[in-house]
């Protein structure tokens, strides 16, 4: 039993052995070139530029140092003309992984809060010391301290609730989250591609290329021309001969496009209903919508700031005061010299010119004084009006939308009920 793993091991070594000299018979010679090519590569410049220069003719004296001279100039060229060819061949053979989600960019626009680093939340459950109510500082406490249970909601929703905001979670607030397809994967590809630039890359960034049609954007509002850039123009430029189905495919593609520009021409107008109007805008295209400023957020308010506006406007605003704002006038007694007002005609000009530019100047003041005083006035009624609703934040309870009822709460009510009537 002693000479069973001994002779298996020798059986090992003696397969191993024989392998290895058949693999090395075979296959040795190659694999000595293959690791001897990275040391070749590096070592060129060197073994180059002494066969170049051993073989230049050296004599004595000045034809010596003329020699030397040479000899250390080919020796040069070669090693930096080697070294640049092989750098710029390892460039573009070891180049940057070519993402097509971020382009290269390794980040991407947070989906959660859209760029603007800030989410709305809401409270769904938390945990307070011994003697604490629910007031916005106990729980900002407990927010801090992570005994709260926060849900956030992503900036394309359209909340009708006043909501808290705080640092999106997503991309820590910087607007900025990082590509997934390039999370923990290395950088660096190699590849043979980018060696020779091939011609069609030109002509995908030609092909995505995105140019300004602000103007025909504009004018596809009316029919007539959308009919003309959509149908006729493909047709004369592009030689398309387009069937009547396609024709109708396109147009009641035009009309389905132009639902949400027609029905917002209809919101900015404000005439009634224009609040279930702009409803209808977010079910066409919440997120263009989410960002329109003509859409309004909070419509209660928008209407009773506008009773407000009107009611200020059929107020009589109070004079101006004296030396109240200042212009830029053009004219001043400066204008026209000493010798100019001898002349009769010149002095009756100034008189004229000076009294209609007191007043323009005037008039347009006291428009700035009464803009000026209606916008106070609004501010100081809309203060009045919303100041009994106001609250402390820091004792009173916070409402419903913000802070949702917890479960744990009334599931521990309920146990200590059933233990006390057990």
């Amino acid at each position: 039993m002693s000479r069973g793993p001994g002779r298996l091991i020798q059986n090992v070594t003696q397969f191993a052995d024989a392998q290895f000299k058949q693999f090395s018979t075979h296959h040795g010679q190659k694999v000595i070139d293959i690791l001897d090519f990275p040391i070749k590569v590096v070592l060129s410049p060197f073994t180059l530029a002494f066969d170049i220069a051993g073989s230049a003719p050296r004599g004595f004296g000045i034809p010596e140092l003329i020699s030397k001279i040479s000899y250390l100039s080919v020796f040069a060229v070669a090693t930096l003309g080697t070294y640049d060819i092989a750098l710029d061949l390892g460039k573009k053979v070891i180049c940057q992984r070519d993402c097509k989600t971020c382009n290269g960019w390794q980040a991407l626009r947070c989906t959660m809060c859209k760029g603007t680093g800030n989410v709305h939340y809401q409270i769904k459950d938390y945990n307070l010391r011994s003697g604490e109510k629910p007031t916005a500082d106990c729980v900002a406490d407990a927010i801090v301290d992570n005994r709260a249970e926060l849900v956030h909601f992503p900036s394309s929703l359209n909340l009708t609730a006043p909501l808290p905001t705080k640092d999106c979670p997503t991309c820590d607030g910087t607007g900025v989250m990082s590509c997934t397809e390039c999370k923990n994967k290395l950088q660096v590809r190699i590849s043979a591609d980018d060696i020779m630039e091939p011609p069609w890359k030109a002509y995908n960034v030609l092909r995505k290329m995105d140019y300004p049609y602000e103007h025909i954007v504009h004018s596809m509002k009316d029919p007539s021309i959308a009919n003309f850039w959509l149908i006729t123009l493909p047709q004369i430029v592009g030689g398309f001969d387009y069937d009547e189905d396609v024709k109708k495919k396109i147009w009641l593609q035009y009309e389905e496009s132009m639902r949400y520009d027609q029905l917002r021409d209809l919101v900015a107008k404000r005439n009634p209903g224009w609040e279930y109007m702009q409803d209808a805008l977010f079910s066409i295209d919440p997120v263009r919508a989410q960002e329109d400023p003509v859409i309004v957020k909070n419509v209660p308010f928008y209407k009773a700031k506008k009773a407000l506006e009107a009611e200020v406007t059929k107020l009589n605003p109070p004079p101006r005061p004296q030396n109240w704002g200042e212009l830029n006038l053009p004219l001043n007694t400066s204008s026209w010299s000493e010798e100019d007002l001898k002349n009769p005609a010149k002095l009756y000009e100034k008189t004229v010119l000076l009294n209609a530019q007191r007043e323009i100047s005037d008039k347009i003041l006291d428009a700035q004084w009464e803009a000026k005083w209606r916008q106070e006035k609004v501010e100081e009624m809309l203060e009045e009006k919303v100041r009994p609703f106001i609250q402390d934040s820091s004792m009173s309870v916070l409402p419903q939308p913000i802070l949702l009822k917890s479960q744990k709460n009334n599931q521990k009510g309920n146990r200590q009920r059933k233990w006390w009537f057990f």
